[in-house]
């Protein structure tokens, strides 16, 4: 076999990468670009109880306003209890959703974050399941090669 076939190595990507903690103005230019405060580890900031977090995709429209859009990966943690107005990862008679979590008073709501959904009442003849509350969402600022174009 001749080395023009053979793969390239993988590339590794590093645990940490360089990080900036000034940060970068969204507004007008900074006129100076801060200074290389170390690494910052995605994973580290992301995920506080390893074992009981895990990774999905959004799919759909139903939570745009709270800046949830489809294909974005949302990290989810099992260990924490949903409380009134987390973003939580719910399956209603085996159908999964992420909706936020509304109590009022003895009755529970699952609503999107936009209005051309409504809001779901949960009853008692529902099985109903919470499978953790969505932590980060992490999106692509540029999706070309999704057919969309988000750039």
């Amino acid at each position: 076999m001749s080395s023009d076939s053979a793969s390239p190595p993988e590339e590794h990507i590093q645990e940490s990468l360089p990080y900036f903690e000034e940060g970068v103005m969204a507004g007008f230019p900074s006129p100076v670009m801060g200074e290389l405060n170390g690494t910052l580890n995605l994973n580290t900031l992301c995920i506080q109880h390893p074992a009981t977090t895990y990774y999905v995709r959004a799919r759909g429209d139903s939570m745009i306003g709270a800046g949830i859009c489809d294909g974005d990966i949302l990290v989810v943690d099992r260990s924490i209890t949903p409380q009134h107005g987390d973003i939580i990862i719910a399956a209603i008679d085996g159908e999964f959703t992420v909706k936020r979590l509304h109590r009022k008073g003895s009755n529970v709501f699952l609503s999107p974050e936009n209005p051309a959904y409504p809001s779901r009442l949960l009853t008692a003849e529902e099985q109903a399941d919470f499978f953790g509350v969505v932590t980060w969402i992490l999106k692509a600022a540029c999706r070309r090669n999704s057919g969309k174009n988000y750039c």
